[in-house]
């Protein structure tokens, strides 16, 4: 069931998490995370805290862009939220969704895949 949403709707983690992604603060972007948490993004997996903690403080930090959500989606118990993005990265324009899995009150999963 696809059920369309505004982002002040996602639970407090996802939102948590994602203001942490974009601070590139990777004490609080852990704090999401459950202790056995995977983040895939476009095919490249990270698990373990360190692995973790370099994604969260290095994915895209060569690139300056702009990152819009444009659409939040809940499928049963994943939650979708879609961005667009525009900078200097290689295409200048890429979509994301961004899939999460909770478990209780952390993410245990977060897949990035192109939209």
């Amino acid at each position: 069931m696809d059920t369309n949403t505004h982002p002040q709707q996602l639970p407090t983690t996802i939102r948590a998490f994602q203001e942490a992604l974009d601070a590139r603060d990777a004490d609080a972007a852990l704090a999401t995370l459950t202790p056995q948490a995977v983040i895939s993004d476009v095919g490249e997996t990270y698990s373990g805290k360190e692995a973790l903690r370099r994604f969260v403080s290095e994915a895209g930090a060569e690139f300056t862009y702009t990152d819009e959500i444009t659409k939040v989606s809940r499928y049963g118990e994943i939650w979708v939220v879609s961005h667009h993005l525009e900078g200097d990265f290689p295409g200048g324009k890429a979509d994301l969704d961004y899939r999460f899995a909770l478990a209780g009150e952390r993410i245990e999963r977060l897949d990035i895949v192109l939209g």
